[in-house]
């Protein structure tokens, strides 16, 4: 595994999803779909729940272990773990931004 890569699927171009490795994409199938499930089968407020609690907690253990796999293979690459969103407000410019209200026309001259 030496595909320089990172498991967040809001980070990843369509080429970077090429250069996954097996694993990696078994993984995200896996995670994504056990997602799925969770959110299509999460019951209204104050309903019975379809799954059974030992379902929900095998659940819950597959997508530990998926995160805990995750979490191996960016070690192995070497790959930030405490990424973050990055906000385009939070983006601190290098240039200098001028409002366009302090910048006057030059008087008019008759000629």
């Amino acid at each position: 595994m030496t595909d320089d890569t990172n498991s967040n699927d809001a980070t990843l171009s369509e080429a970077d999803t090429a250069k996954l490795s097996k694993e990696q994409k078994v993984m995200r199938a896996m995670r994504k779909t056990l997602g799925v499930i969770i959110r299509e089968t999460t019951p209204q407020p104050g309903m019975h729940h379809p799954l059974s609690g030992g379902c929900i907690e095998d659940i819950r253990q597959c997508l530990a272990l998926i995160a805990a796999r995750e979490r191996e293979i960016a070690e192995e690459l070497g790959l930030d773990l405490n990424m973050r969103p990055v906000y385009r407000d939070a983006i601190k410019p290098s240039s200098k931004i001028v409002p366009l209200t302090s910048i006057g026309r030059k008087p008019k001259t008759d000629d």
